[in-house]
């Protein structure tokens, strides 16, 4: 959960922050002069992690040049995850960023402010149950009594409690291991867990580096979309800005889609991953950015609403209420 810090310290930091994202300087000037600099001073932070659509994005550097000639300077800010990316949401040190379906369930639980921007197709194959290449487990059946690691309140969190109903088993009858990604592979391949529910391009990692066999994916089960989220003031003031950024990202989606082992080598050195490992996560990707439609603001609904129910989340939410407004296509 995004706790805010009430101690004054973080209050100016948090300020700073908000300074550096309206483009204020520190100098009086004349009208003219402080129209000009603000143009010319103007930032959008952007958050992103090393593996999807955005680091590819910054690596092109298309954006820049987009925003540039509407007076906007790009910062990225890089984030180890989604929850921690939104927490820096939260405190305004990014106005945008990306996340898969969970992190933005916990952060609207503690920010109103946070907004659903976009997001891009399912992607329900690029995350699954997996065991070792030799377990004796064949089906999510044989789970019953087993440990199975996965990140707490994360899209695998959400993708472990469909598989289990779907054989009418409940949580209660495997045991849950939360670890993170790091963590969650060591006790895998050591044997300190029976199972692993995991996405990419960990997954992806694990299939090709360790031979590691998929009992189940997300298929006909979830969807595991990918979200873009924006500070709702800034949304709401700067449509044509976030008008680009989406445009740019749908391009680019493309543009993965077309070229998937040139996408690979770009992401070969910020993930420190293989060409085949990266390959193969890429065709799982969902591929195009749209805007926030009723069906995914209803299936993100059901994830909600089975967070808490497993009481992983103070209250219950309305996504409806998190959504953009505009049009942005």
């Amino acid at each position: 959960m995004i706790i805010s810090s009430k101690h004054s310290w973080s209050y100016l930091i948090i300020a700073a922050s908000l300074a550096s994202l309206m483009g204020i300087t520190g100098c009086a000037k004349k009208p003219e002069q402080q129209a000009t600099t603000q143009q010319e001073t103007t930032t959008f932070n952007i958050g992103f992690q090393k593996y999807g659509i955005l680091p590819i994005v910054k690596t092109k550097g298309e954006l820049e040049k987009r925003l540039a000639a509407q007076g906007i300077k790009v910062k990225w800010i890089e984030f180890p995850a989604g929850p921690q990316l939104l927490e820096g949401l939260n405190v305004g040190s990014v106005v945008f960023g990306e996340a898969g379906e969970a992190p933005p369930i916990f952060a609207q639980a503690a920010n109103p402010n946070l907004i659903y921007v976009a997001n891009q197709p399912p992607a329900p194959t690029a995350e699954a149950l997996i065991v070792q290449k030799d377990s004796p487990i064949q089906s999510i059946q044989d789970l019953k009594g087993k440990r199975i690691a996965l990140n707490k309140g994360s899209n695998v969190h959400y993708l472990l409690l469909k598989l289990l109903e779907a054989h009418n088993l409940k949580l209660s009858d495997i045991q849950p291991v939360y670890l993170p990604p790091s963590d969650a592979r060591a006790a895998f391949e050591k044997g300190v867990v029976d199972a692993w529910v995991i996405w990419d391009p960990f997954l992806a990692a694990a299939e090709h580096q360790i031979q590691a066999r998929v009992i189940a994916n997300g298929e006909d089960l979830v969807n595991n979309h990918q979200f873009y989220l924006a500070d709702r003031q800034y949304a709401e003031n700067n449509p044509a800005v976030l008008q680009t950024v989406i445009t740019t990202l749908n391009q680019t989606t493309d543009w993965v889609k077309a070229h998937p082992d040139d996408a690979a080598k770009l992401l070969e050195k910020p993930t420190g991953l293989g060409f085949d490992v990266l390959k193969t996560s890429i065709s799982r990707m969902g591929f195009g950015v749209q805007p926030i439609s009723e069906k995914v603001v209803t299936e993100q609904q059901d994830v909600a609403n089975a967070f808490f129910a497993q009481q992983l989340i103070p209250k219950q939410l309305v996504i409806q209420d998190a959504v953009l407004k505009n049009n942005i296509r």
